[in-house]
């Protein structure tokens, strides 16, 4: 029989107590069906959606009287759904967007669907990629605080955000989060890495970790639970991401993880379940009661966060992280609310890691002992 081994560590450097509260799991519950009238009520009393939409509201009178809305670069919004959205986000008072792309489609875009454009800065630029180099100047001359993506593809504008002389890149790794609100599930979920790392190996991992723990800490929440997911939750050789957990368990035993609660492996049924964890007997703050989910690798972190999304009908908001400024990452599939969510958490975060930096404790200044320790 395979001797079960598990890890929970504790990060170095904590000192928020941890946040949330360990309301039931999926497994506890009966997701609604779509057409019974006790869904919408059911939605309305989740927790979690409640959380979704304090955020929103936050970002929109977080800056107070006395400061404007953080600038976000908008990269080729050339088309009508990306134009809407900062459109959306100006008007609400979220971001002060500038439209980084083709002055003229821009325009021409905006006259179709009836947009108004007033107080909207436009960079005339002639091509996505030049788009996105413009968008990234921005940011190192200090008039962007944020980027969005337009309509370019997404391989455009993390190009220009990897370059190694002239993009933003810091000693992190740049990662992806998915903040979810479902109704069947208390807490905000962040699923991550679902859009950029395709196979991480383990420094690539806790870099996925600490970019997601960071993005918890600064969007006011507390310090996160985070469950290092594999199919099991035992040690087993023969599926790295169980090593890879418990090794990531033990680097936040020695400080090279900081900011929050780390347990793994953890299967999914045991991280978000507490029934399911006290069945299995893992005894752990974490288990059962996961705010961070960590997937071991692209696809079952690409497909775990869409089952959430489309299957439970959750809110979502996406971010590019690990870059000198947050990267508001959206799709043409996602509604209305998903794209504004994006961007009001986007405008959040880029608001406190303006703090930090005023504080002395910069985004790219930040501590990484993964980076710098020696051995030995």
């Amino acid at each position: 029989m395979e001797q079960r081994a598990r890890y929970t560590a504790h990060a170095a450097d904590i000192s928020a107590p941890a946040g949330g509260g360990g309301g039931p799991g999926a497994h506890d519950r009966q997701a609604p069906k779509a057409d019974d009238p006790a869904a919408t009520a059911h939605r309305e009393d989740a927790e979690s959606l409640h959380a979704f939409t304090r955020l929103i509201a936050r970002a929109s009178n977080g800056a107070g009287a006395s400061a404007a809305p953080p600038a976000m670069a908008v990269v080729w919004p050339c088309e009508q759904h990306a134009l809407e959205a900062a459109v959306d986000a100006a008007r609400a008072g979220i971001a002060t967007p500038v439209l980084v792309g083709c002055a003229r489609t821009i325009g021409a875009v905006a006259r179709h669907a009836g947009l108004d454009l007033h107080g909207c800065a436009i960079e005339d630029t002639s091509t996505p990629q030049a788009a996105a180099e413009t968008a990234v100047a921005m940011v190192h001359a200090g008039r962007a605080h944020a980027l969005m993506k337009g309509s370019l593809h997404t391989d455009n504008l993390m190009h220009a955000i990897v370059a190694p002389q002239t993009g933003l890149c810091t000693q992190r790794r740049v990662s992806h989060v998915f903040i979810i609100a479902t109704a069947r599930y208390d807490e905000l979920l962040f699923v991550t890495d679902a859009a950029i790392n395709i196979a991480p190996d383990l420094m690539a991992k806790r870099d996925i970790v600490q970019n997601a723990i960071d993005l918890h800490v600064g969007l006011g929440l507390g310090t996160p639970r985070v469950a290092l997911l594999s199919a099991v939750e035992t040690l087993n050789p023969r599926i790295q991401g169980t090593i890879d957990a418990a090794c990531l368990c033990k680097m936040a035993e020695r400080g090279q993880i900081t900011g929050g609660l780390l347990d793994g492996p953890l299967a999914m049924d045991n991280a978000v379940d507490p029934q399911a964890a006290r069945i299995k007997g893992i005894v752990s703050p974490v288990a059962g009661r996961a705010q961070i989910l960590v997937a071991p690798d692209l696809e079952a972190g690409n497909m775990l966060a869409k089952n959430l999304i489309y299957m439970t009908q959750a809110d979502s908001a996406g971010l590019v992280l690990g870059a000198k400024v947050p990267v508001v990452l959206t799709s043409r599939a996602d509604s209305v609310r998903a794209r504004m969510a994006s961007i009001a958490m986007g405008a959040v975060y880029a608001r406190y890691l303006a703090t930090r930096a005023d504080g002395g404790q910069g985004h790219t200044s930040a501590r990484d002992p993964a980076r710098s320790r020696t051995g030995g």
